[in-house]
């Protein structure tokens, strides 16, 4: 699919599942590098210094690029003021795009020299220094992995995101933050939004499937939160 770039990086955490050999045999302008992995955001970052293109388009594995969007990016004539492009996304459940998402749009094309990353919860995002415009081809998020894998990385990025929430004045926050602040209020919230706000009602069964993958993930963020919460009270000892 990225066989027009001029080369592709892969950044590796070291995997032993045949990953490696799989990307190295995809197309000849692969190239994989290793790095164990503390952070999203550290990872990126290694990535950056291992890029030799003036431009770099960053994409999670599981992105996929619209023939609309590639003809974009082939086209485009850069002017020198803009650092970066973002894009927004099309989510996918088995192959199929939904009508509407909550993913918000990213900055995935820029200027490799002006742009960093940073951690932010249990994620990352890139700071461009410079202006940045929005392409109108949009990327498909196209998720194939197992609810048990799915299931396990959620829990796993609640516990980071619930301290994240804490962590941070409340003044700083998104609203979406902060009325997850607000302990199991996101949940029905998101539920009810996604489900008739966004219409997904009316994509049947992807639709209620998206909105309850959704709806679980905040369900675990307030669950983390609470217990986060417990573990920050001083501890009662006896008489």
């Amino acid at each position: 699919a990225l066989s027009w770039a001029k080369e592709v990086l892969i950044v590796d955490s070291e995997s032993t599942d045949g990953t490696i050999e799989l990307a190295r045999s995809a197309h000849p302008n692969v190239r994989v590098v290793q790095r164990p992995f503390d952070s999203f955001a550290e990872q990126c970052n290694f990535g950056l210094a291992q890029i030799g293109t003036e431009w770099a388009l960053s994409l999670d594995a599981d992105y996929v690029l619209t023939p609309e969007l590639v003809a974009e990016i082939e086209h485009l004539d850069p002017p020198p003021d803009v650092a970066g492009y973002s894009a927004e996304f099309r989510y996918c459940i088995f192959g199929q795009a939904l009508r509407s998402t909550v993913y918000p749009a990213r900055t995935v094309l820029y200027r490799r020299r002006l742009a960093t990353y940073q951690n932010e919860g249990h994620g990352h995002r890139v700071i461009v220094d410079g202006k940045t415009e929005r392409l109108r081809g949009k990327i498909e998020h196209d998720d194939r992995k197992s609810f048990s894998f799915w299931l396990q990385s959620q829990d796993r990025y609640a516990t980071i995101e619930a301290r994240h929430l804490l962590s941070t004045p409340v003044s700083q926050l998104s609203f979406q933050d902060q009325l997850r602040r607000k302990i199991f209020f996101a949940p029905p919230a998101m539920f009810l939004y996604l489900l008739f706000g966004r219409a997904l009602i009316l994509d049947g069964w992807r639709g209620w499937f998206y909105v309850c993958q959704r709806t679980i993930t905040e369900l675990l963020v307030s669950i983390r939160l609470l217990i986060e919460k417990k573990n920050l009270e001083p501890q009662k000892t006896g008489a």
